[in-house]
């Protein structure tokens, strides 16, 4: 600090605070804070090696400029009925009196006592017509020490400067309010209503027990220029005992010290705040994508079951077939038919009637419809994810409270993307042509066995082909055998033979296909579960990422909180 001899407690606080400060300043960076929050705490940073700033505000009517000429005793500033003070002006102490524009300041050193250890600042009206007056005010602010707050005692407190006042108070800066003016009011009485009206208001809005002095700064000056009995009038002692003896080295450096924590706390609660919400709202898509997974876990569940159900259905007609093929060689291969035994084609014609039947049809219209549902079910699967996500993305659009970096537009961006590509999948879902390719590779499957060469036809006549070729052997033999053998051994035997062969055949068949179906059930429904997956990844990854980020952050923002905490407490105890 600027001139200022710090015993060694207050040396230790001033570097704790240093640290907590820069701590701070790398978090908001990291945070991606508003450049102004960050400029905000980079110059209150720098105003603990500077003079002790007292700034001073007000709407334009209200005597600011009366106030300071009336505390310095000399008639230097401006005053009028019109805003006077257009920029803002930085008062410091000189051997002579100079006027210099400074980064958009207007600078004047002063030979005046009160400016060797104080800086004071005057600021353009809280209602100045020119608004960037107001921003210039309200930017300079957080880099006070001590704000003395003047309202006139003909509009005390009035809407612009409650608007204003809220939008300082989470500054933390100490505020002194100052009644100016109060020589137009024609009694004691009115000015202790004033007070209190002022008094009452400030108490509301900043939730303190406010300081409130009452003064005429007119009656003050000429009181100090040339007719001191003015002075108790004005009122305007106990005021400047105030600034020169309560703001004593000690007391100045404690509100040197408390005043970059006050901008300190403002910002960390405005990005915990942020941060809060930005968890919030990652709550709400990690429910989302956990409530994805879960479905997913079930939905992958029940297609399982409800594929064996569906798979019975050509388990049973196999089984339908083979009981038929049993009962027709208990019936065909016997001595009495001995001679039917040699129509070959009369026996290959009776076994496709009364064995075969509408078999084939049934088998595939069982398998088509299988494939039908599991095209469908995938389908449906897309659609229902998409409808999360766009739900999700229009809902809780305007959830995020403040602004940390790219979090909301990579947020909305990524909910976009993984919306269209899943709506992409929908789009250019071609379900016959999902339903032929399963189709094919199921048929492929069963062909592949070796058991028959795959040709022009379907799973089902496919399947039967290689069932009927147990009737085949069956008749080839019988043809060869002489009467005497037929009935004696051959047609027992071969009978046992054939029912064997077509029990084996035919579970062979239902093992292939029940096979090659689940394998490539499983590998469809593999792939279809990997796509989904694959789609929302970016947002997955995105959301786990930020959620461990923002917890990391809040965690800081916390620890700097209590950090700030304990440092004011030792900052009140000083003396």
């Amino acid at each position: 600090m600027v001139k200022t001899i710090l015993s060694k407690r207050q040396e230790d606080i001033l570097k704790q605070e240093r640290s907590l400060l820069s701590d701070l300043r790398v978090l908001l960076s990291q945070l991606d804070a508003e450049p102004e929050d960050q400029q905000a705490l980079a110059d209150s940073i720098r105003q603990l090696d500077e003079l002790f700033l007292l700034v001073i505000v007000g709407e334009f009517n209200a005597g600011k400029s009366a106030f300071i000429n009336a505390l310095l005793g000399q008639a230097l500033l401006e005053e009028g009925v019109t805003p006077t003070t257009t920029a803002i002006n930085v008062l410091r102490y000189g051997e002579s009196a100079t006027r210099t524009m400074e980064n958009g300041l207007w600078v004047q050193t002063l030979p005046a006592d009160i400016l060797r250890d104080i800086v004071i600042v005057d600021t353009p009206g809280t209602n100045a017509v020119i608004r960037e007056h107001e921003a210039i005010t309200t930017h300079f602010v957080p880099r006070a020490d001590l704000v003395l707050f003047v309202t006139s005692a003909d509009r005390p407190f009035t809407e612009s400067e409650r608007a204003f006042l809220e939008q300082i108070k989470n500054w933390g800066k100490k505020i002194v309010f100052v009644v100016n003016k109060i020589d137009i009011l024609e009694t004691a009485q009115q000015i202790d209503q004033v007070v209190a009206f002022v008094a009452d208001n400030a108490r509301a809005l900043l939730n303190i027990t406010p300081e409130v002095y009452a003064v005429s700064a007119r009656l003050a000056l000429r009181a100090k220029q040339h007719d001191a009995r003015l002075g108790g009038i004005s009122r305007f002692e106990p005021l400047e005992r105030y600034i020169r003896q309560t703001l004593d080295e000690t007391e100045r450096i404690k509100l040197k010290l408390a005043n970059p924590l006050g901008v300190a706390a403002r910002l960390i609660e405005k990005y915990a705040a942020g941060v809060a919400s930005q968890q919030e709202t990652l709550k709400i898509d990690g429910a989302l994508i956990d409530d994805i997974e879960r479905q997913t876990d079930v939905y992958q569940s029940d297609m399982e079951r409800d594929f064996r159900y569906r798979l019975t259905e050509v388990d049973s007609l196999l089984y339908a077939l083979e009981n038929r093929g049993l009962a027709y060689f208990d019936d065909t291969l016997r001595l009495a038919r001995v001679f039917d035994l040699m129509r070959t084609d009369t026996i290959k014609r009776t076994f496709v009637e009364q064995v075969v039947a509408d078999t084939p049809q049934h088998i595939e219209r069982s398998i088509d419809e299988l494939i039908d549902w599991l095209v469908d079910q995938d389908l449906r699967r897309w659609q229902a994810v998409t409808t999360h996500l766009e739900r999700r993305r229009i809902e809780h659009a305007d959830r995020i409270v403040g602004s940390l970096g790219q979090f909301e537009y990579d947020r909305s961006r990524l909910l976009d993307s993984v919306g269209r590509t899943a709506q992409q999948v929908i789009d250019s879902y071609d379900r016959e042509a999902e339903a032929a390719q399963l189709a094919a590779v199921a048929q492929q499957a069963v062909a592949e066995t070796g058991l028959v060469e795959i040709g022009a036809v379907g799973l089902g006549a496919l399947l039967v082909a290689v069932i009927s070729s147990t009737v085949w052997d069956v008749t080839g033999i019988l043809l060869a055998s002489t009467m005497a053998v037929l009935g004696l051994l051959v047609i027992p035997s071969r009978r046992k033979e054939a029912k064997q062969q077509l029990h084996e055949k035919i579970g062979r068949l239902r093992q292939t296909l029940t096979s090659s179906l689940t394998a490539q059930f499983e590998k469809e429904l593999g792939r279809s579960l990997n796509r989904l997956t694959e789609a929302i990844a970016p947002y997955t990854r995105f959301v786990r990422a930020e959620r461990a980020r923002l917890d990391a952050a809040q965690n800081k923002l916390t620890a700097t909180q209590d950090r700030l905490t304990a440092l004011k407490a030792q900052i009140e105890a000083m003396s």
